[in-house]
């Protein structure tokens, strides 16, 4: 038998932990004013049409459901130690959000300041997402399935592991530096410095700008993915089965693997190359 809900309708709520330890609330029209931890050591909660302002309002919840909310800058830090959260046609100002929790889904999500929010996250699947001011994005989180999702921050899925992302683009520098297993397709990454240190990065029809780009890899896959043109230095130090569509402006001493485009700018092979030195650079 589904568990009876008690509907808390047009109310409006601040101070510190108003509803705390609450279990099985239907939210609807509900606002959440300044204070502290509304929402507290919660289970079964479902907020539609609500709006936080407060701080923490959602830590150490067991299972709730986000709909049509607007999370203002104010309610920092809202979702943390919490699993089973789905989050859908939402708005969320406020920066630091999702930390330490299990079982995220989202669909229909604006971040508007997404600066430090999901860490150490695992088990996220994401559709239609957008985050503005996301700076370090999806740190040390796992798990983790993407579709459509617009970023514009630096230093995103650092130290991430077991990441798919599909239909997406990606404004961001220093992005994948210490991952483990990544799959990105049909996607657009701008930013310098990308993968750095990465292992079992695979990109397909990808499109790649920014400078250094997938230095110090292991195991990196390219597949019918383009450069810009200034994508230069690529590849130094990896081990890398490459197919590259058109045009690399520069390769610099890729250490072993196979590397092949249309053309090059430059291929800088040099005393500093990397045993075992045996990576193939061809034209197709």
């Amino acid at each position: 038998m589904p568990q009876q809900l008690t509907e808390i309708v047009n109310q409006e709520f601040g101070g510190e932990r108003p509803l705390y330890r609450t279990r099985d609330l239907k939210l609807t029209g509900v606002t959440i004013h300044a204070g502290e931890s509304a929402l507290k050591e919660t289970q079964n909660i479902h907020a539609n049409r609500c709006t936080f302002e407060g701080k923490y309002p959602f830590w150490i919840c067991d299972g709730f459901t986000v709909r049509d909310c607007l999370f203002r800058p104010g309610a920092r830090a809202a979702l943390w130690y919490s699993k089973g959260c789905e989050m859908t046609d939402s708005t969320v100002e406020a920066p630091k959000m999702f930390r330490e929790m299990d079982g995220i889904k989202l669909r229909n999500v604006r971040f508007t300041d997404a600066g430090e929010t999901f860490w150490s996250c695992r088990n996220i699947e994401a559709e239609d997402i957008s985050a503005e001011h996301g700076d370090y994005i999806f740190m040390h989180c796992s798990g983790i399935k993407i579709r459509n999702f617009h970023l514009k921050g630096n230093y995103s899925f650092q130290w991430a592991r077991d990441i798919e992302i599909h239909d997406s683009i990606l404004n961001t520098k220093d992005a994948f530096w210490e991952t483990d297993n990544v799959t990105v397709y049909d996607s657009e990454i701008n930013g310098e410095y990308l993968g750095w240190h990465s292992r079992n990065l695979k990109l397909v029809r990808c499109h790649i700008t920014g400078s250094q780009p997938l230095c110090y890899a292991e195991g990196l896959i390219l597949e019918d993915c383009t450069f810009g043109p200034d994508a230069d230095l690529a590849f130094e130090y990896s081990s890398v089965q490459a197919d590259i569509r058109g045009a690399v402006p520069s390769v610099k001493n890729p250490r072993t693997g196979r590397i092949v485009a249309d053309s090059y700018g430059e291929v800088i092979i040099d005393e500093n190359i990397k045993a075992p030195a045996d990576c193939q650079v061809l034209t197709r």
